[in-house]
């Protein structure tokens, strides 16, 4: 960087401090701009890519590490991005009509003062606001939309993201969205429309706001109370009246964890009101806590993060552990299997919930899961006498499948009532899982059990992930075109029959940057760049059948060992 664009960076950044409403971020940036006068170098590269450009929004929002400056998540990008949002509801509106707005917040720094801004700029937009009354959940805020026939929706969160992150995600509901997609996250192009409306260079003072004015929802205690009216809601998905089956929750023993999270009381409260009494919450992480102490990511798939929750299991005698993550969208689920503890993939979740909620859905419902989740969901609706549906990676297609009954994918999101949330949902899917978990006890059988039975039926169905982080993000569209024009012949053993580049899009799906690899056993591979992360994900599934169910651990071994072997062949592929 030559003299004359250092002078404009520490003049833009001097600008940006100069009408910084927080006090903190101010005082943040001014003393960067000190340490790059007196010549630190460090300090000069911080400053410059805090300003190298804006946070792009998309269809998950934004979300960033919180800090000073345009790339980061602060009060300023945070009005901005409301006055944006407040322009696009405004011209959809085209006068007709008063927006609503509901926005939620989660325990993490800065959550709820950026709340406060956005319900500010949305009052003085003419907007009807509502505002939960305290750090909840975020399908909490999902509810809302649809329940209250909200416009939008907007939830302040960076759900299991480590502790310096914070996010903004937005729904549409109301006069915004069909039926389908009411209450859903935003999908292209509404996230252009609302990008294209959102000025990156809006001085402060001229963002219009009122200091009071919107409605804060019931709490704890008042009528109407926001949270046990989505307890109310979410507690139809499983059957409370049957008194068998409420003596069957009472003799099952749950460990709960929230993550440092603001699930910790809604979940329990759900559990109880479902008649589970025997509930031991992990204390260590029972509390929302913004710095995570416990884990070093707070995500229950991260390595570690549920090892409180397997040793409170292990001196309780638990039955099921059920972890959600900090905003309780997700949910995690560990079992004894007759061996040892161990976390159940969330492929097997939702296999688990899909097998049982199919048994009493209506028969037009369908079962969806996105493109790199496992296969066996549909089978599943195929056995069941029912569509199944596969979407591109993300919660917001698959809640927008029509007459969706049950959707899930891979990473720990389960919608097991779309017409209440139409989004994931850790807290509705636990109640499921250990509605299964307490009938499956009762009836001498258990979770691993049902697995078997599952495979027995439909296979065996071992999945697995394969991750390769970069630094040099160029590298990987390069290992995309490899792939495109160079595929493996072979892996495993057994020939790849068939390459399918989703990139061109295919009679069911719209064009996505992944690549479809299918092997003479019925193996498959889908290789795609993270949409959130520098990283190149390749998801594996691999397929061996049995004669009947004593056959199940011999074929769980095939593939498992298939798996392993195609794993390590792909990696060395990529790293050719």
């Amino acid at each position: 960087m030559n003299h004359t664009e250092k002078i404009q960076l520490l003049a833009r950044a001097a600008h940006w401090a100069a009408q910084d409403p927080d006090a903190a971020t101010a005082e943040e940036l001014q003393q960067l701009i000190a340490r790059v006068e007196s010549g630190d170098a460090i300090a000069m590269d911080d400053l410059a890519e805090r300003f190298s450009g804006v946070l792009e929004f998309g269809t998950a929002g934004l979300r960033a590490e919180l800090g000073a400056g345009p790339m980061r998540m602060n009060r300023v990008v945070v009005m901005r991005t409301a006055a944006g949002i407040a322009r696009f509801l405004s011209e959809r509106a085209a006068g007709a009509y008063a927006p609503k707005v509901v926005i939620g917040f989660d325990a993490r720094y800065n959550s709820e003062v950026f709340a406060v801004d956005s319900a500010a700029v949305f009052t003085a937009a003419g907007f009807e606001v509502l505002l939960m009354p305290s750090a909840l959940p975020t399908p909490v805020l999902a509810w809302a939309v649809r329940t209250f026939s909200a416009e939008a929706g907007v939830m302040v969160t960076a759900s299991h993201n480590p502790p310096r992150d914070n996010g903004y995600k937005v729904y549409v509901g109301g006069r915004v969205a069909d039926e389908v997609g009411r209450g859903a996250q935003i999908v292209s192009p509404i996230d252009e429309q609302i990008a294209e409306l959102i000025d990156p260079n809006q001085p402060v003072a001229q963002i219009e706001r009122l200091p009071s004015g919107w409605t804060v929802l019931p709490g704890a205690g008042q009528d109407g109370d926001v949270e046990a009216a989505y307890l109310d809601s979410i507690g139809k998905v499983i059957d409370a009246a049957d008194e068998a089956r409420a003596l069957h929750r009472k003799q099952l023993k749950v460990v709960v964890s929230a993550m440092h999270g603001v699930g910790g009381h809604t979940m329990r409260q759900a559990l109880r009101n479902a008649g589970f009494t025997d509930v031991h919450m992990v204390p260590e992480q029972e509390h929302p806590d913004p710095d995570f102490p416990t884990v070093k990511f707070p995500n229950p798939e991260e390595p570690g993060a549920i090892d409180l929750s397997l040793a409170l299991a292990r001196k309780v005698g638990a039955d099921l552990v059920i972890a959600n993550d900090p905003d309780a969208d997700r949910c995690a689920g560990a079992i004894h299997d007759g061996t040892a503890w161990r976390m159940l993939r969330g492929d097997e979740v939702g296999w688990l919930l899909g097998d049982q909620l199919s048994r009493s859905l209506p028969a037009e419902q369908k079962l969806a899961n996105s493109i790199v989740s496992s296969r066996m969901l549909a089978a599943i609706a195929k056995d069941s006498g029912r569509e199944h549906e596969e979407t591109l990676t993300g919660f917001k297609w698959i809640s927008r499948v029509e007459n969706l009954g049950f959707g899930y994918e891979e990473a720990l999101g389960y919608c097991v009532a779309p017409g209440l949330v139409r989004d994931k949902d850790g807290m509705s899917a636990a109640l499921v899982l250990a509605d299964l978990a307490a009938e499956l006890k009762a009836s001498g059988n258990s979770i691993q059990g049902r697995l078997d039975e599952l495979a027995a039926k439909h296979g065996v169905h071992v999945t697995d992930q394969l991750s390769l982080r970069f630094t040099d993000l160029s590298q990987i569209p390069v290992l995309m075109d490899k792939i495109r024009t160079n595929a493996p012949a072979e892996l495993a053993g057994a020939a790849v029959t068939e390459v399918t580049d989703l990139s061109r899009g295919t009679e069911k799906l719209p064009a996505t940057n992944a690549m479809v690899l299918h092997t003479f056993t019925g193996a498959r591979v889908i290789v795609r760049p993270s949409g959130t992360e520098p990283k190149l994900k390749c998801y594996l599934e691999t397929v061996e059948h049995a004669d009947d169910l004593a056959g199940v651990p011999a074929a769980r071994a095939r593939a498992t060992e298939q798996c392993l072997a195609i794993k390590r062949e792909l990696e060395a592929f990529l790293n050719e």
